[in-house]
């Protein structure tokens, strides 16, 4: 990649759209990366292994989805609610 609007491209174009990381000391680029990739969990020097319903406080999973409109069968306005999550580290691991 030539810079992070080549990556960002990249990933939305060939991501699952679950989760992605950066792992940079630039902010202005972080920052970026963290705005524009379409995905439900962006993160900056953390793992992206903390993409888990348990680590965000949500409790126990009853499943996972990539898609942006995850609700099957019969739903209100609150699944129709897309979410997404901005995780800034300082290089953890899980």
């Amino acid at each position: 990649m030539k810079d992070v609007d080549d990556a960002i491209a990249h990933i939305n174009r060939h991501s699952t759209k679950h989760s992605d990381s950066i792992v940079t000391k630039e902010e202005t680029n972080a920052r970026r990366f963290l705005k524009l990739v379409d995905s439900a969990a962006v993160y900056w020097n953390a793992s992206t292994r903390f993409t888990d319903g348990g680590e965000f406080g949500f409790g126990a999973e009853m499943g996972i989805s990539t898609q942006k409109l995850h609700a099957r069968g019969p739903f209100c306005a609150g699944e129709l609610t897309s979410t997404k999550y901005e995780i800034v580290g300082t290089g953890q691991v899980r």
